[in-house]
């Protein structure tokens, strides 16, 4: 019975894109290594020819290579304008005097080659330390372009690509893979930036149309008394959720760097959250004081409000029953625009204070389930100071309560 024959192997598949042309070999790829290699090894080679060639030639001038000697014979006598020869001598005196002669002369040679050497020595230290420091420039502009775009980009300007050209080196590589990293954080950042704007409404609506639903219901004067209750009940819960998508929605952009800034004064902010949470002071019994200075930043007026307001908000809701005070005061100090919010309240241990600014954190609560917030308040003022190149500083005050320090650049 005869055997079918095997199908024929598909041949292998490329390892790269067929349509881009085949990468180089490892060896003769211009690699970095490579080009300094060869830069600083043609340096030394340049340099070590020029040494070579002048002190061959100070050797030959300082040696006068194809000049008369030093001495002649003149009428059976030998003479000298160099060396000092005497005229009447035995040939052993006259011998040493020619070796010393010539030994002065080979000795003022080598002394003005070595100081001769020196100089040009100097000079070509100079010249070299000059072109390598120009080379190496040259070599690495490709990291200060690198690094100009990564200062851009932390500017929040994801737009920005470095687009480097030249041989495919180890720079490039580089600067092609932070291209790619910006397009992936930028397709990132527009996503998040569609789905904000998207669950803003999507999320908004049910809850307004609950809200307007209970408050109808609410409103009939015949309704039953457990039907009001569990309808103040809904309307509690449905409150709470529109504050816990607010405060959600809020945390998801301030944590971008922000793009449109504008002259805000921070003594006008703290001005308006004091009037806004006066009434629930006044309710409570604590009373608000503190001066407020001029202290104007750039910045964006409505997430700088929402730092003032969720700092005076917290002091006031967590603060003693009775004879609570809360201090805000701004000012400008040391280049930096302060706004300081302090209040008495319970006492807060110091390796407490690090959790209060995360998300759904209280003291000495992890989850929600009180009714003074939901748990977003110090988390949005973290990301908003720090949206704004700013930092948020806590501190237990002796006897109770906290002192929040928000520093903001001017």
């Amino acid at each position: 019975m005869a055997t079918t024959p095997a199908p024929p192997k598909a041949p292998p598949k490329p390892t790269w894109d067929p349509r881009r042309p085949a990468p180089p070999l490892p060896w003769l790829r211009p690699t970095i290594r490579i080009r300094l290699t060869l830069l600083y090894g043609g340096m030394f080679l340049i340099a070590g020819i020029l040494l070579l060639s002048i002190i061959y030639l100070l050797a030959a001038e300082a040696l006068n290579v194809g000049s008369e000697l030093p001495f002649k014979i003149v009428e059976g006598k030998v003479t000298s304008d160099i060396c000092n020869l005497p005229d009447q001598a035995s040939p052993s005196e006259f011998n040493n005097a020619m070796n010393h002669c010539v030994n002065e002369q080979r000795q003022s040679a080598l002394d003005n080659l070595l100081s001769r050497s020196l100089l040009a020595l100097l000079g070509l230290a100079v010249i070299a330390f000059a072109f390598g420091y120009a080379m190496a420039g040259r070599v690495l502009s490709p990291l200060g372009r690198i690094t100009r775009t990564a200062r851009a980009v932390a500017g929040s300007d994801l737009s920005r690509r470095i687009e480097l050209d030249g041989p495919d080196d180890e720079l490039k590589e580089l600067a092609d893979t932070f291209d790619d990293m910006l397009e992936r954080l930028q397709r990132a950042f527009t996503a998040q930036q569609r789905f904000v704007g998207n669950a803003s409404h999507e999320l908004r609506t049910p809850l307004a149309i609950n809200r307007t639903l209970l408050e109808v219901h609410l409103s009939d004067p015949g309704a039953p008394v457990e039907l009001q209750q569990l309808g103040k009940t809904l309307l509690a819960t449905n409150e709470r959720s529109e504050q816990l998508v607010e405060g959600l929605l809020l945390l998801a952009r301030s944590d971008n760097q922000v793009v449109e800034r504008g002259p805000v004064d921070l003594a006008e902010v703290a001005s308006q959250a004091i009037d806004q949470v006066h009434g629930e002071a006044e309710a409570k019994g604590v009373q608000i004081r503190g001066e407020q200075k001029p202290a104007v930043v750039q910045g964006n007026g409505v997430l700088l409000e929402r730092i003032a307001l969720n700092l005076v908000q917290n002091a006031v809701r967590y603060n003693v029953t009775e004879g609570g005070w809360v201090e805000v005061t701004t000012d400008v100090q040391h280049g930096q625009a302060v706004l300081v919010v302090s209040n008495t309240g319970p006492v807060v241990p110091a390796y407490e204070i690090d959790n209060l600014f995360e998300p759904f954190r209280r003291l000495r609560t992890e989850r929600t389930g009180s009714d003074k917030g939901v748990g977003l308040g110090l988390s949005i003022v973290r990301s908003v100071a720090r949206a704004h190149g700013g930092h948020i500083y806590a501190q237990p005050r002796e006897g109770g309560g906290l002192v929040m320090r928000v520093t903001l650049p001017i």
